[in-house]
């Protein structure tokens, strides 16, 4: 399957998850710059971490207003499968491909550490290498990463199987309610998490728990 990457001024994290779905899959993304409108023909977009416009007024919010999110939001229309990870997460917040929003952590404080993930939904197209309820360690490095949802939007996502991954096992790092760490759109083909698996997909790593995210979503599940 073909993958992409969006490039935005500020994300730092795009060599990363270029070098990750190319390990996975055995061949390159190609790279998607800011103002693109015509998208190549790919199975999956990524949006990498980063701080993208330097976090100006919201994180993600510029980023979310450039003319290559419109193309993004009509690929995800189609079907294409689109992931955040991260500024990528906030910036499909922004952009209305996702329900809720992130907020500054409880702590005030930036957190970069490795923390635990509880698989709540393993039939989706991002979690078929797993299995429901298995918990997997990923890091992570975020200073705006509490997710939020008003009561409606929260029963909705429970609900509905929205929500993907919870931080597992005491490791909520930044307060997010329910201890959401990763939700999709009701479509299924959407999804943003604030943990980087790109960085546990080799043993290099110390770790392979994040590979089958990337896996899953190309479609090269692997023993």
């Amino acid at each position: 399957m073909k993958s992409a990457v969006l490039q935005l001024p500020g994300l730092n994290r795009d060599r990363d998850m270029i070098a990750a779905l190319t390990k996975i899959s055995g061949n390159a993304p190609v790279t998607i710059w800011q103002t693109e409108t015509e998208l190549p023909d790919v199975d999956l977009i990524v949006i990498p971490g980063g701080f993208s416009y330097g976090d100006y007024l919201r994180c993600g919010a510029i980023a979310a207003r450039m003319p290559v999110m419109q193309a993004v939001k009509a690929a995800a229309e189609r079907g294409v499968k689109v992931l955040g990870v991260c500024n990528g997460f906030q910036i499909l917040l922004e952009a209305g491909l996702l329900p809720g929003a992130l907020m500054r952590n409880a702590s005030l404080k930036f957190v970069c550490r490795e923390i635990k993930l509880e698989v709540v939904n393993a039939d989706t197209d991002f979690t078929r290498a797993y299995a429901k309820g298995q918990i997997i360690r990923s890091p992570v490095a975020h200073h705006d990463g509490n997710y939020f949802a008003d009561a409606e939007t929260l029963k909705a996502i429970e609900g509905n199987g929205q929500v993907v991954f919870r931080y597992a096992e005491g490791t909520n790092p930044n307060g997010s309610i329910n201890d959401i760490a990763g939700v999709m759109n009701e479509k299924g083909n959407v999804l943003g998490m604030m943990p980087h698996p790109e960085n546990l997909i080799e043993a290099a790593h110390g770790g392979n728990d994040g590979r089958g995210i990337f896996a899953s979503a190309l479609d090269v599940i692997a023993a």
